[in-house]
């Protein structure tokens, strides 16, 4: 069976030889992070810190830094939770290989939560300022909650039937929250949170919310889950975690009756969670979130957001708090991505027809790029196959919950390779490479939504898409290495390839990105968005000279030589830099009844723009620090 509390995990995974304790006291402001960053590099273990500086709680960091790891956390209920996915591609699963799934039915009874009266997590009191002040960034606005189980339900039909369980980033203090009194709750669009909200709002009821940290794992990944909108993910946290998760009915007026009142909303809190925060969210007040250095690799900027009016601040007696550090990808949150494309990747076929596979890449901040691999059935008969089909199935992609904050979509067609792995990234990008028709291929989506933490676009969740479809035979042959008579214009250089067919080329730096991260972060977020011309100015170079057509994708950013030193660095320079409608031309172009094409290759600006937020940048101080307790000699000697 699953663990019953973080404790048991620690200790199992302790046992395992897959966690270290860390007994030298850790400043919980910056050096903690930073630590879990190196370690996560390493492929390292879980981390324990018994002593916080200034904190009298235990943290742990990297419980999820491995697949393996995440897997071995899971190992009594993974198999399981697999069938019932099986089930819920094809239930006649179950009458062709009955005892495959008879293991299956005490996982689906696992799957009610179960109400108590009361729980460890209800054993002492405490108040914000006594949590764990976890810092990321240097520039971040305060300390936040990173591993928050965000815990609402619905006014109009109360219970957990209807309930929502999600990971939204909680800032304990900073910025102008009242002391111990108010947290920010930060929770981006397309959110199921949201819908509560809504409802609350409309029905003129208070929107009350609790917040767990802590408790058996899978609350924790089930808050990372990307279920439809009505399943709660209470019912997949007792399927992974092998038992009924409790739920404690009426948590803030335990003990408290006095509290009832006319059109009072009571409640519930995860039983087994070591810190437990609960309040109400006023509707009529927002205040300014952040900066957080984020999961893109770069600032979130401050903005407005809800605030919770803290009631109770609970923990158990043995509380551990459980961190993770976000950042330029891959960090611990990559494992979340892979273990829920292992549970949840069979049933994709189902939900979106005719869609073989779908993946978010995380070293392009997740969000920014998505790749895919659809059918092309419509015309089987046609001579030469072309983008039909797999263009109603990129819509639909971008219609599918959060998928639909997706900035590039590129989607090829399984008929014309079947062995194609959308993993196995360059091969996947080579074969469109080789295939696309870029005068009939690109199809742009403008004035849209994209994700509130992608700063490229033209304001806070705003901005466009752009589908590159690909289907066919292939076209041209693909460039390896620059031609020795290539000319440029003046203030473009280095060109550099990064694979085949693609190309970085160095531009002039963006006019007016000159400032300090400090000074861009106090500047508002919604700065003017104006193209200096170096975009077009390119390409109108290159449609004269054309001795770059043998790479049909080039990418303008400031260090062509770091962009091009690898794979991983080209995909994060060129989808979190760039917003399609803005920073998409091409040699040659052409608009032709409202569809943009060109005959000569595409070219992205992924340079660095005024409106962009700064990348996250260490403290060379805590840098330092960290590199002589990790030296020969030091306390975290082979960790880090």
């Amino acid at each position: 069976m699953g663990y019953r509390s973080l404790r048991e995990c620690v200790t199992d995974l302790e046992r395992a030889g897959q966690l270290r304790r860390v007994s030298v006291e850790i400043d919980p402001y910056l050096e903690a992070a930073l630590i879990q960053r190196r370690v996560y590099e390493k492929g390292g273990p879980a981390i324990l810190f018994e002593r916080l500086k200034g904190c009298r709680f235990p943290a742990v960091s990297n419980l999820f830094g491995t697949l393996e790891r995440t897997q071995f956390m899971f190992r009594d209920t993974l198999d399981n939770v697999r069938r019932l996915v099986e089930l819920k591609v094809d239930p006649g699963n179950a009458a062709k290989r009955p005892f495959r799934y008879v293991k299956a039915v005490p996982t689906a009874w696992a799957m009610r939560p179960k109400y108590v009266s009361n729980g460890p997590v209800c054993e002492n009191r405490t108040t914000i300022s006594e949590l764990p002040p976890i810092v990321s960034a240097p520039a971040d606005g305060g300390p936040f909650i990173t591993l928050p189980i965000v815990y609402s339900e619905d006014v109009r039909s109360p219970g957990w039937m209807k309930s929502n369980l999600g990971m939204y980033r909680v800032q304990l203090s900073g910025n102008s929250y009242a002391k111990d009194e108010e947290v920010g709750l930060h929770y981006q669009i397309h959110r199921s949170i949201g819908v509560h909200h809504a409802a609350a709002i409309a029905a003129g009821k208070p929107f009350r919310v609790s917040i767990a940290v802590g408790g058996p794992p899978a609350l924790t990944l089930s808050a990372v889950m990307p279920l439809p909108e009505g399943l709660s993910e209470l019912t997949f946290a007792g399927a992974l975690g092998g038992r009924r998760v409790r739920l404690v009915r009426d948590v803030s007026c335990r003990g408290f009756k006095d509290r009832r009142s006319a059109g009072y909303q009571p409640m519930a809190g995860l039983a087994d969670a070591d810190f437990l925060i609960t309040g109400t969210v006023d509707p009529d007040r927002q205040l300014p979130e952040g900066p957080f250095g984020d999961h893109l690799g770069y600032y979130s900027l401050a903005h407005d957001f809800p605030v919770l009016k803290v009631e109770e601040v609970l923990h158990r007696k043995d509380a551990i708090w459980p961190f993770t550090v976000v950042g330029r990808p891959p960090q611990e949150d990559t494992s979340f991505g892979a273990i829920i494309h292992e549970i949840t990747g069979p049933v994709i076929p189902t939900v979106l027809p005719g869609v073989k596979a779908v993946h978010a890449v995380d070293e392009a901040g997740v969000h920014p790029l998505l790749l895919a691999i659809g059918s092309e059935r419509y015309v089987p008969y046609a001579k030469e196959r072309e983008p039909l089909e797999i263009l109603t199935q990129a819509n639909a992609i971008l219609g599918q919950g959060q998928l639909s904050l997706a900035k590039y979509l590129f989607i090829a067609a399984e008929q014309d390779d079947p062995r194609l792995d959308l993993h196995d990234i360059g091969v996947f990008l080579k074969h469109v490479l080789e295939r696309v028709d870029w005068r009939r291929d690109l199809h742009f989506q403008t004035k849209t939504t994209i994700d509130t933490l992608d700063y490229s676009g033209s304001g806070l969740n705003s901005g466009s898409k752009l589908v590159v479809a690909a289907a066919g035979s292939k076209r041209r042959s693909l460039l390896g290495e620059v031609p020795s008579n290539t000319q440029l214009p003046d203030g473009f250089s280095e060109p550099q390839v990064v694979m085949p067919g693609v190309l970085c080329v160095q531009a002039p730096r963006h006019a007016g990105v000159s400032e300090s991260i400090e000074e861009r972060l106090q500047r508002p977020a919604e700065s003017p968005r104006k193209s200096d011309g170096e975009l077009r100015r390119f390409c109108d170079f290159m449609g004269h000279v054309r001795s770059l057509d043998g790479f049909p994708l080039i990418v303008l950013c400031d260090d062509s030589r770091f962009a091009s030193e690898s794979l991983k660095n080209w995909l994060w320079v060129t989808f979190t830099r760039s917003n399609p409608a803005a920073d998409v031309d091409g040699v040659d172009a052409f608009v032709e009844e409202k569809h943009f094409g060109c005959r000569g290759p595409l070219v992205i600006d992924a340079r660095i723009k005024p409106h962009h937020a700064p990348p996250i940048v260490d403290d060379p101080k805590v840098v330092k620090r960290v590199e002589e307790l990790g030296a020969k000699g030091g306390p975290l000697h082979g960790l880090i």
